[in-house]
């Protein structure tokens, strides 16, 4: 079994989400379809710019913990290493 952490953005340098989950598809299915009423739902954050997978559910909630304390400037900067054209990767999950 995969854990994921993953990053969300509303448009290219818009708001930003930092999540985990055990079943990206499924997570951003509900993101998407604003299933659960929150953050993401209230802010129209949907665009998976960014994840990553782990073997273990602590390792995937310690790298969550971690990167949601990280300053605005190294998301980006992670996101732009990443996927540089800032593409909703939702497509390659399916």
């Amino acid at each position: 079994m995969a854990f994921y952490v993953y990053m969300l953005a509303s448009q290219r340098n818009g708001t930003l989400y930092i999540g985990s989950t055990d079943s990206l598809t499924k997570r951003m299915y509900e993101h998407r379809d604003k299933v659960r009423q929150g953050f993401t739902a209230k802010y129209g954050v949907d665009h998976l710019v960014w994840y990553e997978v782990f073997e273990t559910r602590e390792g995937a909630f310690r790298r969550e913990r971690r990167m949601k304390k990280w300053n605005r400037a190294w998301k980006i900067e992670l996101i732009e290493r990443f996927n540089p054209g800032w593409r909703d990767l939702y497509e390659t999950l399916l």
